[in-house]
């Protein structure tokens, strides 16, 4: 079958590689639609990801049709049926595993990142990583899986209606996170550097938006939320000025949802975690969510598609990681057709 392989840094191709055999016990055999390409794709291409080796096949925003079931299958699960995919594939034996956090194992493997992924004609998964609707289309489950990473995060700081959340960083994960939390029934404030980003997340629910670059940005926050700041911030952005904001304006007793990945160590002011009882919180991947991102996309409060800025072809997939690698500012969701 063909697929999308990353032989080393730079270097992606259309390749011929052997279909997966037919299901086993308790799995599906799906023939992939829709894959979504993010930016730990493009840190594959461009040879940054360290969780990666060579070759690789990408792929972990996977919405597919199913083709046919193993034994052992409940009956729910038909030919036809159209889901997306959870990429994700826990040990069953670490810490995390046994408090039944699987999204945190330590030896996580997931499609596209440690083991191969989804970025070709077919695939094999157990159905409990199948989340299926009936309405949606392959372009909106393929944008399930990503939007799930901020429906875990709103879910970890535990959000509840009529609170304040401000969400740092409005890219691809931010805008799910401000979606999420909007679903939740909390005022949210985007707070990003880029307008467009900010009108992004003023259409998935944002009451308010704040340009990072404006002088004065943190009383802008202060003042939205009466001078008390918001009862969650979530950093979504990975960048250490970022964290140290978030402590900062969190409001006393309040929590802030660790999202986005820094390079390097952040240095907090101590007084302040103590003094404001602050909880922090580390959120990564994603569980059942995807069960609520449907939910979420199916209530059609938002539109998932907004965050598409390119569709290609698997053969058009390896330039446009090129395009993207020299121009990353001109590239959003990509979304690729199988």
């Amino acid at each position: 079958m063909r697929a999308l392989s990353i032989a080393g840094p730079g270097r992606a191709a259309v390749i011929d590689v052997p279909a997966p055999a037919g299901p086993g016990a308790g799995e599906a055999l799906l023939r992939v639609g829709r894959v979504g390409l993010c930016g730990t794709d493009l840190s594959t291409f461009r040879g940054t990801n360290p969780l990666v080796s060579y070759p690789r096949v990408i792929g972990h925003e996977v919405a597919a049709v199913i083709q046919e079931v193993g034994p052992g299958v409940p009956a729910e699960w038909t030919a036809g049926t159209c889901v997306a995919v959870s990429p994700y594939q826990n040990c069953g034996r670490c810490p995390a595993c046994h408090l039944e956090r699987p999204n945190a194992c330590r030896d996580n493997r997931t499609l596209g990142v440690q083991r191969d992924g989804a970025l070709g004609e077919h695939l094999v998964a157990p159905v409990e990583r199948l989340f299926a609707s009936r309405t949606l289309s392959l372009d909106q489950l393929a944008l399930v899986e990503p939007f799930s990473i901020g429906m875990h995060a709103v879910r970890r700081a535990r959000v509840a209606p009529g609170e304040h959340v401000l969400v740092i960083g409005c890219g691809g994960v931010g805008v799910g996170v401000v979606a999420a939390a909007a679903f939740r029934g909390a005022h949210v404030i985007a707070m990003d550097i880029d307008p467009a980003k900010l009108a992004l997340a003023s259409a998935f629910g944002a009451e308010d938006s704040v340009d990072a670059r404006a002088p004065g940005c943190a009383d802008r926050v202060r003042a939205l939320t009466s001078g008390e700041g918001p009862a969650v911030v979530v950093e979504a952005a990975g960048r250490a000025g970022a964290y140290r904001m978030a402590l900062d304006l969190v409001a006393p007793c309040g929590r802030f949802v660790c999202l986005g990945w820094v390079k390097g160590d952040v240095a907090f002011e101590a007084r302040q975690l103590v003094a404001k009882e602050v909880e922090i919180i580390g959120s990564r991947n994603a569980t059942d969510e995807l069960a609520e991102v449907i939910a979420l996309f199916e209530s059609r409060r938002v539109d998932p598609l907004a965050v598409v800025t390119h569709r290609v072809s698997l053969e058009e997939a390896p330039d446009v990681l090129a395009t993207w690698a020299s121009h990353p500012a001109g590239v959003g969701k990509v979304l690729v057709s199988v």
